[in-house]
């Protein structure tokens, strides 16, 4: 952020605000974490704050402090709307696209209030009066870090807030894996142990708690992966019959498109899940190296992110979407070779 910015959500902050914070639909750990840890400084200088979610997220984050207070806004539409409406000012988290919140659309762009944007994916949009945009971070969470720090507060992170931001660092670094991790980062986590993170334990809630339905779909999607030598390309499909069968749970996916990358020689990597109720295929891609997948997500499936995790979707059948991808493979091949 950038000493102007930083002034203008001093003066807005200096004053009694109803405070809405949001993430993006079906939402992660890093967009979790980071409103989770938001709304505890928020609260904590005396403003009224509220989180809303467009839709559910992953029972593997349900035990983090704060949880309880998240509103729905499918389950609680009422109570949501009302909130919104009562808005003085609203904190877009983990996405800067209004798209990426699905039904409540139209209603954020109804509101005539400033909007505080914080997100690290590529190509913001300008809808927010205050943007803190850079994609070099690892995450949401991090930026959060930083952005109480810049407000002069960093001493002021609770345990709670400690738990809520390493969490979302710790998954949306691959558990601190991915290149976008930096030292920084590390001496941020370092910090966060310090305050009452205990990162034993966060991984453990995270990534240790399985269900026989996530460990039955994960042997599936396992089964169903196909590899392209060729292409140094691995993808998976599921269909909605087969998560029907194994008795689908949010979150139950998650992490499953990283299995392909640990192959030995392939680049590239993608899941494809059906999901009928919207009438969509979600497709998610990673890749290691130089490979973008953020522009081939942007190129053909309505989609985007960041250079080695990315995310789109189809509106055509399964079986369609993936002939859709094998046949553009073949303009990848030589990048991909490289």
């Amino acid at each position: 952020m950038n000493f102007e910015d930083i002034n203008a959500v001093k003066e807005l902050l200096s004053q009694p605000q109803k405070i809405v914070i949001i993430p993006h639909k079906n939402p992660d750990g890093d967009a979790i974490g980071s409103t989770l840890g938001l709304w505890f400084y928020l609260t904590s200088k005396g403003q009224e704050a509220h989180i809303i979610v467009p839709n559910d997220f992953p029972k593997f984050l349900k035990w983090m402090p704060g949880q309880e207070e998240i509103l729905n806004f499918e389950r609680h539409n009422s109570q949501a709307k009302e909130k919104l409406q009562a808005a003085t000012l609203v904190f877009t988290l983990d996405f800067n696209h209004l798209g990426r919140t699905g039904q409540m659309e139209p209603l954020l762009e109804a509101l005539q209030v400033p909007f505080v944007m914080i997100d690290h994916h590529q190509k913001p949009e300008d809808y927010a009066a205050i943007t803190y945009s850079d994609v070099r971070m690892s995450s949401t969470c991090e930026m959060v870090y930083n952005f109480i720090e810049y407000l002069g507060d960093k001493e002021t992170i609770t345990p709670e807030i400690a738990k809520c931001l390493y969490t979302g660092i710790m998954t949306d670094t691959g558990s601190f894996k991915y290149s976008s991790t930096t030292s920084r980062t590390h001496r941020i986590i370092a910090s966060l142990i310090d305050s009452g993170a205990n990162n034993t334990k966060i991984h453990n809630q995270v990534f240790d708690t399985n269900t026989p339905s996530r460990l039955h779909i994960l042997g599936c999607a396992l089964k169903n992966m196909v590899i392209l030598q060729e292409y140094h390309t691995a993808y998976i499909t599921l269909s909605q019959e087969e998560l029907d069968t194994f008795d689908y749970k949010k979150g139950d996916t998650e992490g499953i498109v990283n299995y392909g990358l640990t192959l030995d020689g392939i680049q590239f990597a993608v899941i494809f899940i059906e999901n009928k109720e919207e009438g969509i295929i979600k497709i998610s891609f990673r890749s290691e190296g130089e490979f973008s997948v953020n522009e081939f997500a942007r190129a053909h499936f309505q989609g985007g992110g960041h250079n080695n995790a990315a995310g789109g979707k189809s509106d055509v059948p399964l079986a369609e979407t993936v002939r859709a991808f094998l046949g553009h493979l073949e303009d990848y091949k030589e990048l991909l070779s490289n």
